[in-house]
């Protein structure tokens, strides 16, 4: 295989597996600008696969699927929110309670109603077929760019839609401004609590979408479908500076690593352990890379 052909395998599976970490990570970055972390990433994801698929199943539409996890998603981030800001409840210990509580949730659910914790496979129209056939067609470029589903190209326009919505409506400049001043939104009456719930209810409907990109294309649920993808996307929002723009090429960043490791299973002589580590030790040497420019910045900027 020659270089060009193994640089449009990597990116064309560098972009399938950008789509949930970049869903997760938008939706992730209303919280954090809001003032709040966004913990719990990973346990909306879970539960937006789960019922995604399950959904989808029982009402024989993918749309349905779609919405009922957004919608479920959406509720658990906004009990989580109410439990933090309505009663003083440690951010935290609440966002690892809901990765917990989803993690022991997810299996007892599943066994109850199809007498199995193992893998729950369905049958569901194909999620993977290529935007445009056409376009796809077209040599290197084709495949790595245009044969790819929908929901692909949907994460990179919610790219554009948080950067608008996040610096260009008055809902926003008031999301960030909880994050950065809140007592300003306070003196104009104003709660910022409020627009705090409305950023964690962002998060956790955004977050669906990235567990439905995992199951539904799958037509199946297996068990930890997430593999700390949450986490990933958490970290992508600090690498990327809480920049839209930034934070979208860190998720590339992360997924080329993901990719490459599924490819290196093949010819890589180490254990399979080991390859399938790769983007979570890319994800952590980013983050302590990240950390370290910014602490060179600060001490820069002292000395000036």
């Amino acid at each position: 295989m020659n270089f060009m052909n193994l640089a449009t395998i990597l990116t064309g599976n560098a972009l399938e597996a950008m789509t949930p970490l970049l869903f997760a990570a938008m939706g992730g970055l209303f919280t954090e600008l809001s003032g709040a972390l966004s913990i719990a990433l990973e346990g909306y994801m879970m539960l937006g696969a789960f019922v995604g698929v399950v959904a989808a199943a029982s009402l024989h539409s993918v749309i349905a699927g779609l919405c009922l996890a957004a919608l479920a998603s959406a509720a658990l981030a906004w009990v989580s929110a109410k439990a933090t800001l309505g009663h003083k409840a440690n951010i935290f210990i609440t966002g690892l309670g809901t990765n917990l509580l989803v993690a022991g949730l997810l299996p007892v659910l599943s066994q109850h109603f199809f007498g199995t914790k193992s893998v729950l496979s369905f049958t569901l129209p194909a999620m993977m077929r290529p935007f445009s056939r056409t376009m796809a067609s077209v040599p290197f470029l084709g495949q790595a760019f245009f044969s790819h589903s929908i929901l692909v190209y949907v994460s990179w326009l919610t790219v554009l839609a948080a950067w608008g919505v996040l610096y260009k409506t008055p809902v926003g400049r008031r999301i960030r401004a909880c994050g950065s001043q809140p007592e300003a939104l306070r003196d104009i009456g104003r709660k910022p609590e409020n627009y705090q719930i409305v950023a964690a209810v962002v998060a956790g409907a955004s977050s669906w979408v990235a567990g439905a990109c995992l199951s539904l294309p799958l037509s199946a649920y297996v068990p930890n479908i997430s593999s700390g993808r949450g986490w990933i996307a958490l970290v992508a929002i600090y690498l990327g500076s809480r920049r839209p723009g930034r934070i979208m090429l860190a998720c590339f960043i992360f997924a080329l690593a993901e990719g490459f490791s599924n490819y290196a299973q093949g010819f890589l002589q180490v254990p399979s352990e080991f390859v399938l580590a790769i983007p979570y030790a890319a994800s952590l040497v980013a983050l302590i890379l990240g950390s370290l420019s910014r602490r060179r910045q600060g001490d820069w900027k002292d000395l000036h």
